[in-house]
């Protein structure tokens, strides 16, 4: 019994850090949709109401994001975008990791590291993720075909 709880938990971990890595893109579109959505709840408009905001602006920042990234030229300003997406993204590596590691190690250096560490790899995998989902420049555009 005690090897199936560790191999559970084992499986646990590695579900939620696949959930954080998969997700960690949508980290600003949620801070957003939940800010929106709580807002709207205490201004009145109801469970319902703060729901369909909140997802309306996820959504809305989600797509803006991309159309940005698609559209704007400059390497700067793409990077400005892209850091605008990863950086709730290693904020929430950083703290998921924290919990986790909390309950593994108790000296505090070494929970710090992996933290760290966890942020690190959360943002990296967010950037790769939102820079493979923003659309291609078409090349070969304007040359003539023979």
């Amino acid at each position: 019994m005690i090897i199936l709880g560790i191999l559970l938990s084992i499986a646990t971990i590695g579900l939620f850090c696949w959930l954080l890595f998969t997700l960690a893109v949508f980290a600003l579109p949620f801070f957003v949709g939940v800010s929106a959505g709580t807002w709207a709840f205490h201004t009145g408009a109801g469970w319902l109401g703060a729901i369909f905001v909140g997802a309306l602006a996820a959504g809305l920042t989600f797509g803006v994001g991309q159309i940005l990234l698609a559209a704007v030229r400059p390497i700067w300003a793409r990077a400005l975008i892209a850091f605008a997406f990863v950086a709730p993204a290693i904020l929430a590596g950083y703290h998921a990791t924290r919990g986790i590691v909390q309950h593994l190690m108790p000296s505090g250096a070494w929970q710090t590291v992996f933290s760290v560490t966890g942020a690190i790899a959360v943002g990296a995998t967010a950037f790769v993720r939102l820079v493979g989902m923003a659309a291609p420049s078409p090349s070969g555009q304007g040359l003539a075909r023979v």
